[in-house]
């Protein structure tokens, strides 16, 4: 590794990558889902007044009663505003007027400019109806408070956060290791030349199964020590979880042989574990809030697959969520898989066509050296 260009290399990727991806360094227009049962106009008002701040977007408005848990799904929302019935009428004739708060805490730096923002939403309504804005309204008489609740990890628990996060990200980046440097020990081996003429993609696949089935026995292992141990909230079904996980750890082995298999010794294929593991990571909302991110940067995140895994685990593991809850999930993961597949496909036929070019290649070159031995030969 030429390291006086790597570590100059390095530092710029992270200083200017890095200051890109996290300019924000807040929660801007994080999703905002309202369930307003009261539809009057100060209902209505407030919605605008939420909307309107530059931490929160209101994404959908029902008017029905609705499960906080199931609006949160697919990171569709940070927050969820409950607007209870007669409320405005609550809030003319004095009465008691809460608002009910539902905070997504798998992350809780998600919701912090959130809470912020709503206490001031709610402080500046109070303060005009005491008339101490300058302008009074006589009309109103009481007050609004927020009720507010944590879900998913109320106690802020490091075990429903860094170190299930921790747990699977050294669990795949392992993983990488044992598997990307596969193609060029095959090739040292010369077994890849045989595998290219006479076999299939699946012969390749096939050999990482046994390293995926120890990956996934590793994970359901530490996560029994963390709820046995420490606090873990596992809220889904264990079946439904290792379901997805027999897809994610095929893409992770596809992706782990694509990136090893130009490299000329399994070293150098190691070294490329850092192209397409700490990615995901990174941009998948384990180190930090996906709402700190721009559209674009999120987008960008899903050509890591750990991205993908982390949402599997916030939906499944934290939240609760059942495979039809988050089925658009997973078919956007299955479009994702089909794609790595169809690279991989690609990968192993284009090198049977350029080993079988080879050996004609090599064929006529040994045809002309006899040709030109017998020809020589009388002449001698």
């Amino acid at each position: 590794m030429p390291y006086e260009k790597v570590c100059l290399m390095v530092a710029m990727v992270i200083s200017v990558i890095l200051s890109v991806l996290l300019s924000g360094n807040f929660a801007k227009d994080a999703e905002v889902t309202v369930v307003d049962l009261d539809n009057s106009a100060y209902t209505r008002d407030l919605i605008n007044r939420i909307d309107a701040s530059e931490y929160m977007k209101v994404t959908a408005v029902i008017n029905s009663p609705a499960d906080p848990r199931e609006l949160m799904y697919r990171d569709q929302a940070y927050a969820v505003v409950y607007f209870p019935r007669d409320l405005e009428k609550d809030r003319y004739t004095g009465a008691a007027a809460n608002i009910g708060i539902f905070y997504d805490n798998t992350n809780s730096a998600n919701t912090s400019n959130i809470k912020e923002a709503l206490n001031e939403i709610v402080g500046l309504d109070n303060a005009a109806a005491q008339g101490d804005t300058g302008s009074t309204n006589d009309s109103l008489f009481g007050t609004v408070s927020l009720a507010e609740r944590d879900l998913f990890n109320p106690q802020h628990s490091t075990e429903n956060g860094t170190s299930m996060y921790f747990l699977f990200f050294f669990g795949a980046m392992f993983f990488t290791f044992a598997t990307i440097g596969m193609i060029p020990r095959l090739r040292l081996t010369h077994q890849l030349d045989r595998i290219l003429l006479e076999g299939t993609p699946w012969d390749l696949i096939a050999r990482v199964l046994p390293y995926a089935g120890c990956l996934v026995v590793s994970w359901v292992v530490g996560l029994a020590v963390l709820r046995l141990w420490g606090d873990l909230n596992f809220a889904g079904h264990l079946w439904q979880f290792l379901f997805i996980q027999a897809f994610m750890v095929l893409t992770v082995g596809m992706l782990s042989l694509l990136f090893g298999w130009t490299a000329a010794n399994p070293g150098i294929a190691s070294s490329r574990m850092i192209l397409f593991i700490p990615g995901g990571f990174i941009m998948g909302g384990a180190t930090g809030p996906v709402s700190f991110y721009s559209d674009w940067a999120v987008a960008f995140s899903h050509v890591f697959p750990l991205t993908w895994e982390f949402h599997f685990v916030r939906d499944i593991i934290q939240r609760g969520a059942g495979l039809l809850d988050i089925n658009k999930e997973i078919g956007a993961f299955m479009l994702y898989m089909a794609c790595v597949a169809l690279l991989f496909c690609w990968r192993f036929y284009s090198a049977r066509k350029e080993l079988l070019k080879e050996q004609e290649t090599s064929q006529e070159n040994q045809e002309r050296i006899r040709h030109l031995a017998a020809e020589l030969k009388p002449q001698a």
